[in-house]
């Protein structure tokens, strides 16, 4: 699983690049933003296809590692399937430039600012940026790696089987994908950051609905809450790599590995699910998305 997380990270990083040879290089930014809203069409497709490959059967205790053997075989091939068909395209030549559009980076025809000039650690913005981002993705991966247990948990209402999980997950990830693609859209017209200020505010105030138990309206807030995350990421880090010049592509790789966040926060969530309930562990992210909240109000600012 290792090793085939790494190379699927690897593989979205060198295909981003591409992305801006598809058109005009002032739309580069866009075409990016819109080929990544399909992850969300990815994450609402992957939950049903292993609905269908299981029938809603039960999985053997002993027998988990043996299950994964023919979803995982077949993603395998498909992948095998594309690698093969682009080594017989004649895939253009991609420049240093044409990686940092591909990442969200530009830096061409940009005037030297005395921000350029200080080193990372004292810009504040992008300290900031990072544990904001490290934050953010904390929040995300506690939420969504626990919608199934809030819904199928015996102590709530409405209470559903366990089978049913992958819908309510693909319903989540639906509201995801429609969120990125219309929040992108609505920073043609909003600043950016007032829009994370608002979806983040929104979140910290659906977040104890969703923990105090008022049946379908905390199920319906736990819904919204996805769609509210879903443009943080990439604002998160348009904001972080404001105007840091030369070292702009060294900042963008330390907010990236912010997501580590993701893999420290999700047991402390369910650490406190099972001492108390599921809904209570949902009062988790509230100090994640208070953070969020001030980087986008005040943390973001550039200072000379």
């Amino acid at each position: 699983m290792f090793i085939l997380g790494c190379g699927l990270a690897t593989l979205e990083t060198a295909a981003n690049p591409y992305t801006t040879k598809l058109g005009p290089k002032d739309s580069a930014a866009r075409r990016i933003n819109f080929s990544q809203s399909f992850n969300g069409l990815a994450w609402v497709i992957g939950p049903l296809i292993g609905l269908y490959i299981y029938g809603n059967q039960s999985i053997v205790v002993g027998e988990k590692l043996t299950s994964m053997i023919l979803p995982l075989s077949i993603i395998g091939l498909v992948v095998l399937g594309v690698a093969l068909i682009f080594t017989r395209l004649p895939l253009p030549e991609i420049t240093e430039e044409e990686v940092g559009l591909g990442h969200g980076i530009d830096t061409s025809g940009v005037e030297d600012k005395p921000s350029y000039h200080k080193p990372l650690i004292n810009q504040s913005h992008f300290v900031m940026g990072v544990i904001a981002q490290f934050c953010y993705v904390a929040a995300q991966t506690g939420i969504f790696s626990y919608l199934i247990n809030f819904v199928t948990d015996e102590n709530q209402y409405p209470r559903f089987d366990v089978k049913n999980g992958p819908y309510f997950l693909s319903i989540g990830f639906a509201l995801f994908m429609i969120g990125r693609m219309s929040g992108s859209y609505m920073m043609g017209y909003f600043k950016p950051s007032r829009i994370l200020a608002l979806y983040s505010a929104l979140c910290i105030v659906l977040l104890p609905v969703v923990s105090l138990q008022f049946g379908w309206i905390s199920l319906v807030s736990l819904y919204a809450i996805f769609f509210f995350m879903s443009i943080m990421y990439p604002t998160i880090f348009a904001l972080g790599i404001k105007d840091l010049g030369p070292n702009t592509k060294k900042a963008a790789s330390f907010i990236v590995m912010a997501v580590v966040g993701g893999a420290v926060f999700p047991p402390l969530m369910g650490w406190i699910s099972d001492h108390y309930t599921m809904s209570i562990g949902f009062f988790a992210p509230i100090p994640l998305f208070l953070f969020i909240l001030f980087y986008s109000l005040e943390g973001h600012h550039v200072k000379a």
